[in-house]
């Protein structure tokens, strides 16, 4: 089955920065264009970032535009989420998600798989 697992979530302090990883398996990788969304507590799950399929293409929320970048190794299964000058607000539980269609979407109904997601903390 399709598995996503996420990775690299912890505690860091503001300005600082992590690479959040999201290794798949059960689907043939290079097919899905793969997003990011993070969900803090008491607010609904938000669109971050998303990478089409063969990585040519990424787009941004405008929160993270700047400081968050997206990439992915076709080759490894695995999409990842560099991400620097931390902010407090950045705190949240973050999720890949892996869509099968040809267009690249925000929205997470869209999306056909999700990981377990990761924590993020970032303290002030």
């Amino acid at each position: 089955q399709v598995q996503l697992v996420e990775s690299g979530g912890e505690l860091v302090q503001a300005g600082g920065s992590l690479r959040l990883s999201c290794a798949a398996s059960g689907l043939t990788f290079r097919n899905y264009a793969m997003g990011w969304f993070r969900q803090a507590p008491g607010k609904e799950r938000e669109f971050v970032s998303v990478i089409t399929r063969s990585g040519v293409n990424t787009y941004y929320a405008d929160s993270v535009k700047g400081r968050f970048t997206i990439s992915r190794d076709n080759a490894k299964n695995t999409v990842y989420l560099q991400m620097t000058s931390l902010k407090p607000e950045d705190t949240a539980v973050y999720y890949c998600a892996a869509d099968r269609t040809t267009a690249y979407h925000t929205a997470s109904y869209e999306y056909d798989f999700w990981g377990q997601g990761t924590q993020v903390t970032v303290s002030s």
